[in-house]
């Protein structure tokens, strides 16, 4: 048996089905948990939620006997150097897919091959692993979803996994400090939080899904993915759970982009089908997409719910984000990078993969879809209230007239003309 292991914690803020913690605990007499604060990542408006989730995350495992142990500084340099401090002879972490994370895993084998320490990845951040499909025919990954869809459904399942019931940490350790959680939002963070969350929703809310999730006014969305983001809640568990074929459907895209984005690490800043866009320089209209002063109701909802909440409904997201770089022609890098900063649940993979997929860049086999807001304003929020409730200057705006402001007489006091032609 190993005499003591770290597990590095990045994404995964959780202890059920846990593989890389799990492992330790039955592999190791001592178990070192560890989560560090690095500034090369950026928490832009998660710093809140992050918070939280740590806090819950050092309860869970100091009721299980053990501790988080919090570090401020490189991520590589601050985990090798607890490891040489308790005699580390193994480096545990979830594997991820982003440059950033690609770079540290790298990072972290090359360190711990000179220090003569092993260093092991393990699943747990997605549901199929990255790498564990490729296409028959040859290629390093799928490229459409249908075919991922279909082999994806019938690939197999590592076992799920309990929490631990004993973490045993060396004795002598300073913990370190959790980072103050600020002002909180409409998440709470934390496992706790999220495991309560979902099993609220599959029991009132599941067997609906299919029929009401496009239903902006009713937002009957899951709210699952900021904890499927930072990893609260294991996406494997979710779908045991039998949520609905619409949900799986979801955690399928989301396995999609992550193994896309191990195959294509440009995919935030690189065009992964380059069509020969041109698009618009116009940091004026950008301006006003982000501040939801478009002129465009459903858009302005949308844009202002995520300024006001750090989330927006899936369907909203998709009319904003079409809107932009379909009717104002700015470069979908533009979009991905406010959603990215702004959304609770704003990982790489998704975030990316998705602003491709609708620019016409990416993923989708029909590169030039347009999303017509005023039909989807119609047919998803027919009577106005998604818009009224995030655009107050629209309140006393009857039903029929509330997604065309322009065309009452005189417009709308305090509320813009729209920025391009939408009749």
């Amino acid at each position: 048996m190993t005499e003591t292991v770290i597990v590095l914690f990045t994404r995964d803020l959780r202890v059920h089905d846990h593989p890389a913690l799990t492992e330790a605990c039955a592999g190791a007499r001592r178990v070192v948990p560890l989560f560090v604060l690095d500034p090369a990542v950026r928490p832009y408006g998660r710093a809140a939620f992050l918070a939280e989730s740590l806090a819950d995350l050092r309860r869970s495992l100091r009721e299980r006997g053990g501790d988080l142990l919090v570090r401020r500084g490189d991520t590589v340099t601050e985990t090798m150097r607890l490891a040489r401090q308790v005699g580390a002879r193994a480096v545990h972490v979830s594997e991820d897919v982003s440059v950033l994370a690609s770079r540290r895993q790298r990072r972290l084998a090359e360190e711990c091959e000179r220090a003569r320490t092993a260093f092991l990845t393990f699943p747990g951040v997605t549901i199929v692993p990255p790498g564990a499909l490729r296409p028959s025919g040859g290629g390093d990954h799928y490229r459409v979803f249908t075919p991922y869809w279909r082999v994806w459904a019938e690939h197999g399942r590592r076992r799920l996994l309990d929490a631990p019931r004993e973490v045993v940490l060396p004795e002598g350790l300073d913990a370190g400090t959790l980072p103050e959680p600020g002002p909180g939002g409409p998440f709470p963070g934390g496992e706790r939080a999220a495991r309560e969350r979902m099993n609220t929703w599959l029991r009132y809310d599941a067997e609906n899904y299919a029929d009401r999730r496009d239903d902006l006014a009713g937002d009957r969305t899951s709210r699952l993915s900021p904890y499927l983001r930072f990893g609260c809640l294991s996406p494997l568990e979710l779908e045991s759970r039998r949520p609905g074929d619409d949900l799986v459907r979801q955690l399928c895209w989301r396995d999609f982009f992550h193994q896309v984005t191990r195959a294509f690490p440009g995919i935030t800043r690189d065009d992964y089908r380059p069509r020969g866009h041109r698009w618009r320089h116009d940091e004026e209209a950008a301006r006003a997409w982000r501040e939801g002063r478009t002129g465009v109701p459903i858009v302005d909802a949308g844009m202002r719910q995520l300024l006001a909440e750090g989330w927006m409904h899936g369907r909203a997201r998709m009319v904003t984000a079409s809107f932009l770089v379909r009717r104002l022609g700015v470069d979908w890098r533009v979009g991905a990078e406010h959603f990215f900063s702004l959304l609770l649940d704003g990982d790489v993979p998704d975030n990316y993969g998705n602003w491709q997929w609708v620019a016409g860049t990416g993923n989708d086999t029909r590169p030039n879809r347009v999303v017509n807001p005023l039909r989807q304003a119609r047919r998803f929020d027919p009577t106005g209230e998604y818009v009224r409730r995030h655009v107050p200057e629209l309140r006393a705006v009857p039903d029929r007239a509330v997604h065309r402001p322009w065309r009452l007489p005189g417009g709308v006091e305090g509320y813009p003309p729209p920025l391009v032609t939408m009749e």
